[in-house]
């Protein structure tokens, strides 16, 4: 038979932005479960999708609801070449990303992603130093406070017949203004991170933990070893290496969702210390959920 053209024809994302309703065949099936899950919380894609499915999502919802399928749009930038050139198999003009991970490790790539315009929804150029000075600026004094925090409490046990054992109530009842400074400070962290993941500014966070590592690891670490190494008798040894393992095990537990594998690594020897059925105690790091801040704790004198 004679073919003809079809002059009304849909844009190939009008499907994708039905996909709310045409996954749940709505509405001749799953009403309630559509009703109950409708609008969905986050969506998250590409920059290119703004006129693509964010588009036609939000066309279609407004005009069959009145309002929009989604409550939050994470968009994320693209990836040029460092030479700010569109990244091309054909040019070779960027790092193979096996090598890159395989020389670096996959959690160095996903902090300096999650630390770049990317998640601003700007174009990032790839930079193997970028990834480089994550491993040097970031992971390697991080894991040498976690080193140090390790040999300084097998020190402290086998100085005695005792057991290091964490104590909030001892870092509460601290006087010293280091280990309320530090434990203000993770707590106004923790704060920061809960108001930011549920507004999902993702954007912000990176940087306030890399700021806070680094108070951590150039401050708080480096004025307290002698305390730490029992300098100023065993209570103060005790009190000091309380407050630092808190800080490492709320800090480990923020960063999980950036850096996965480091943050695993960490959490199994520091969750041994942990008593059965402790809220932050679980077979993963992955498992546990975000700690809550002391509204106490938050000194801003300190």
């Amino acid at each position: 038979g004679m073919l003809k053209r079809v002059d009304e024809v849909f844009d190939c994302w009008f499907e994708s932005g039905a996909m709310p309703y045409a996954s749940r065949h709505y509405p001749f099936g799953q009403r309630d479960t559509f009703e109950q899950n409708f609008p969905a919380q986050f969506v998250a894609e590409g920059l290119d999708q703004t006129r693509g499915w964010f588009y036609t999502l939000l066309v279609l919802s407004v005009h069959l609801f009145d309002k929009p399928a989604v409550n939050n749009f994470v968009v994320n930038g693209l990836v040029l070449a460092a030479d700010g050139k569109k990244m091309s198999k054909r040019l070779k003009n960027y790092p193979d990303p096996q090598e890159i991970v395989e020389a670096y490790g996959a959690d160095a790539v996903r902090m300096y992603l999650c630390n770049s315009p990317v998640v601003r929804a700007e174009p990032l150029r790839f930079k193997e130093e970028g990834v480089r000075d994550v491993v040097k600026d970031v992971f390697l004094p991080w894991y040498n406070v976690y080193r140090f925090f390790v040999q300084e409490t097998f020190r402290f046990e086998g100085s005695g017949d005792k057991r290091f054992t964490p104590s909030p109530d001892c870092i509460k009842a601290s006087s010293n203004v280091m280990d309320r400074w530090i434990n203000a400070e993770s707590h106004g962290l923790i704060k920061f991170v809960r108001e930011e993941l549920e507004a999902y500014r993702l954007y912000t966070l990176v940087p306030r933990l890399v700021a806070f590592l680094e108070d951590l690891t150039n401050w708080y670490v480096r004025l307290n070893r002698d305390r730490m190494r029992g300098g100023y008798g065993e209570v103060e040894a005790s009190t000091s290496l309380c407050t630092l393992y808190d800080v490492l095990l709320n800090i480990t537990v923020l960063m999980a969702p950036v850096t996965p594998f480091i943050t695993e690594l960490i959490y199994q020897n520091l969750a041994q210390a942990l008593p059965d059925g402790h809220p932050m105690k679980a077979d993963s790091v992955h498992f546990v959920m975000l700690p809550d801040f002391d509204a106490r704790a938050l000194d801003a004198d300190v």
